[in-house]
This record gives structure tokens, C-alpha cells and sequence, in this order.
């Protein structure tokens, strides 16, 4: 009786398993795709099963008032994520109002000083801050952060990372197939999310530059003003300089190219490799250029009123000056 050859080597099958689960996770660049459930796993549609026999109403409601439809949290999480932009975007017009436009326009911090000081009883007051600054950006952080994890988990669940003995297995072979790579499950990091956790760093330290340090000194933040940056500026040349520069552009590109992700039009971040049309990447290359082209005008006008007016404005005089010195002094210790 001939043999089977294949029941002599085995290890064809573990090649076969291994070489499946260690695929690494393609990540989806448009948000809109987030809002489509991902197919339940074995286990998850056999516990759905067994919850839908016992509670037959589809249309029941949670004592959050959510509906449920079945939703995932990465689904409220990345609109969580991103409607507390909206808010912030609200913040980020008038200050760059405050600070680029009217000083472009009237050429002098001086007259440009009082219209910071109205908008301050829009977003500086006790109620509004925090539900126009504080709390939006760290809704956003937080829920980006909450996706990135949740996504993790779920590439474990699906490529392989949660199976039993998939781990000793591919130990076991990575011996004798030293150029196999590891299966990968974190998201891919686009350049809006690497973008975004460095203007969380930038923008921290120009709070605590421009809104803690002033209470922790003076006790007082009123004194606070375009007057207080020129005269940073006059004081220190190349800090503010590297500092400012840094905040408006990596500030204006990840807000401008998040907008353009929410609004659908930003191109696949791997787009350039993976789009064979000529049609479609022609469409793609156009669309990058317009954002691209919307992020360096922003920034330039940014600059234009902050750094070519507010930061050649001179130092302070007077007691104000003495103010400023004080603050300033404090950061050397």
C-alpha cells in the first residue's frame, strides 16, 4: 500500500499555520471606514448568539442613552477623538486671530493688545478653558492613545498573537529562518499621529510658559500678553525662536491635515505605493499638494503676524518689564 508522502512531513503544516499569522496588519488611513464593524470572531459571535436568545429587542438603550446597535468603542472613541478637535479648532481661530492677524494688520503690539484682551473673556474664564482647551485636548489624546491599544488588541486576536502556542512555535523556528520577521500588531504610526503627539509636548510648554509660570511668580496671569512674548524674544534670541518656530508648524501641518482626514480628503498616508492608477494618483498627488499647500500658507501667515511682528517688537518698559524679568528669571531655576 503506497504512503501518503505528505503524512512523513508534518512540519509542512506548522510552516503553513506560522506563515499565515505572521502577516502583519494592513492599517486603514480613512476614518470614515472606522464606523464599519469589523466580522465578530468565533467565540464573540457564539456569546452574541447566546445573548440575542435571551434578549430578543434589538432597539434596546443603555443607561448611557447609547443605542445598541452593537457598536465597538473604538467606534465612539474615534468620535470622541474627533469632535473635541472641533471645539479646539474654535480656540485655535481666535488665537491665531489674536496674535497673527490683527498684528499684521495694525503693524504694533500695542494696538493689537486689546483685542487679546476681549477674546480672553471668551476662552480664559473659569467655565470656558476648560470646555474650550483642557478638556478637548485631553479627550483627544486620551482616545487616540485608547484606539492604539484597542486596535493592538484586536490585530493580537485576529493574526495569530492570542492562539496557544503560536508564540513557542514561532520561537521554535526562528532558529532555523532567522530572516522571518515577527508578527506586528501595533497600528501603523501615520505622521498626523506623530505630528500630534509633538504638538502635545510644544503646547504644553507654551502653557506652562505663558499661563502656569505666571500664576506660580505673580500669582497672576492678567499681565499676560503679546508684550510678554516680544519681550522674551528681546531677552533670549534663539530659544523663543526654535521654540515659536517649531509650535506653528508642526501645530498648523497636524491640525490642517486632520481636518483634511475628517473631511476625506487627505490620500492614504502609504498612497505613493500602494496606488497603481494613473487616474487615481494623479487625483491623490493633487489632493496632497492642495493640503500641503493650505498647511504652509496657515503657517506662513501664523509667522508672519507672530514671528515678524509680535517677536521684533522689543522689549518692555517700565514695571511691566520688571514683571516679565522676574517670570523669566524663574525658568533658569
Amino acid at each position: 500500500m503506497a504512503t501518503d508522502p505528505r503524512a512523513l512531513h508534518p512540519k509542512a503544516s506548522q510552516e503553513t499555520l506560522i506563515s499565515l499569522l505572521q502577516l502583519d496588519p494592513t492599517p486603514i488611513d480613512n476614518a470614515s471606514i472606522y464606523d464599519k464593524d469589523l466580522p465578530p470572531l468565533p467565540e464573540e459571535a457564539s456569546q452574541s448568539s447566546n445573548r440575542s436568545i435571551k434578549s430578543p429587542s434589538p432597539t434596546s438603550t443603555s443607561t448611557l442613552g447609547l443605542s445598541g446597535g452593537g457598536r465597538d468603542p473604538i467606534y465612539y472613541l474615534s468620535r470622541i477623538q474627533r469632535y473635541s478637535s472641533y471645539t479646539f479648532s474654535f480656540f485655535a481661530g481666535l488665537h491665531i486671530a489674536n496674535t497673527s492677524v490683527f498684528p499684521l494688520i495694525y503693524q504694533s503690539v500695542p494696538y493689537s493688545e486689546p483685542f487679546l484682551l476681549m477674546a480672553r473673556e471668551l476662552y480664559q474664564t473659569p467655565i470656558t478653558e476648560p470646555l474650550l482647551v483642557g478638556l478637548p485636548v485631553v479627550a483627544h489624546v486620551t482616545s487616540g492613545i485608547a484606539i492604539r491599544l484597542l486596535r493592538r488588541r484586536q490585530n493580537i486576536k485576529r493574526y495569530g498573537g492570542a492562539t496557544p502556542g503560536v508564540w513557542a512555535l514561532h520561537h521554535s523556528n526562528s532558529s532555523s529562518s532567522s530572516h522571518r520577521r515577527s508578527p506586528k500588531f501595533w497600528p501603523h504610526l501615520s505622521w498626523i499621529s506623530v505630528s500630534g503627539y509633538a504638538f502635545v509636548g510644544l503646547l504644553a510648554s507654551h502653557v506652562g510658559m505663558n499661563r502656569v509660570l505666571p500664576l506660580v511668580v505673580d500669582g497672576d496671569s492678567s499681565n499676560i500678553g503679546l508684550q510678554f512674548v516680544s519681550h522674551g524674544f528681546a531677552r533670549h534670541s534663539l530659544p523663543p525662536w526654535i521654540a515659536y518656530s517649531l509650535l506653528l508648524s508642526v501645530g498648523v501641518g497636524h491640525m490642517v491635515w486632520g481636518w483634511a482626514k475628517w473631511l476625506n480628503i487627505a490620500p492614504p498616508g502609504d498612497w505613493k505605493k500602494t496606488t497603481i492608477d494613473k487616474q487615481l494618483r494623479k487625483r491623490r498627488r493633487r489632493a496632497w499638494w492642495g493640503v500641503q499647500g493650505v498647511a504652509v500658507a496657515l503657517a506662513g501667515l501664523w509667522a508672519a503676524g507672530g514671528l515678524g511682528i509680535v517677536a521684533r517688537a522689543g522689549p518692555a518698559e517700565g514695571w511691566l518689564a520688571t514683571v516679565y524679568d522676574n517670570i523669566y528669571s524663574a525658568v533658569r531655576h
